[in-house]
């Protein structure tokens, strides 16, 4: 599969696609979605065949990739599920359209990633302070921080949302 320090992607897809289309099947239990994830994975190895290199195992570069990528399926659905939970109680007609529940999700999907990325403690500061409405002060009080240390954690993770909003 490698020449040297080339990866062979025609003849690592050709020799292995078939394998890890069924083995994520198996893993998903959805035929559609194990052939896009299969997809995206050699898209993945596409994209950076340069930095790669098979090694004597090709499958393993293969299923550490395709598991990250289903480990993002599964985060999407969660949250695309809490999404049209929290809006199926909506009238049909403040109910959003389509195409803007699709762009939604998406937002949701990239601030639930940058929230992931974040320390434990910055993720529960900005929550506090976001979804709960609480100051700074009386966060810093519930979480035994510093004034300080809770404007560092805030200021962290709004650097993190600008980030997001950079990529969009």
């Amino acid at each position: 599969m490698a020449t040297g320090e080339t990866l062979d992607v025609t003849g690592l897809y050709s020799h292995h696609h078939g394998w890890l289309q069924q083995w994520l099947h198996r893993k998903l239990g959805n035929g559609l979605d194990a052939a896009d994830i299969a997809h995206d994975t050699f898209v993945r190895i596409l994209t950076h065949w340069r930095t790669r290199t098979l090694g004597n195992e090709p499958r393993a570069l293969l299923t550490h990739i395709a598991k990250g990528l289903v480990i993002d399926h599964w985060r999407r659905q969660d949250v695309e599920r809490a999404y049209l939970d929290a809006i199926a109680h909506l009238p049909g007609p403040e109910a959003p359209s389509p195409e803007t529940r699709l762009i939604i999700l998406e937002a949701l999907c990239r601030i639930e990633a940058m929230l992931r990325a974040l320390p434990r403690v910055t993720q529960e500061v900005f929550l506090l302070a976001q979804l709960d409405g609480l100051t700074y002060p009386v966060i810093a009080q519930r979480m035994g921080l510093s004034l300080i240390t809770v404007k560092r954690h805030m200021r962290r993770a709004f650097e993190a949302c600008l980030a997001i909003h950079d990529e969009a």
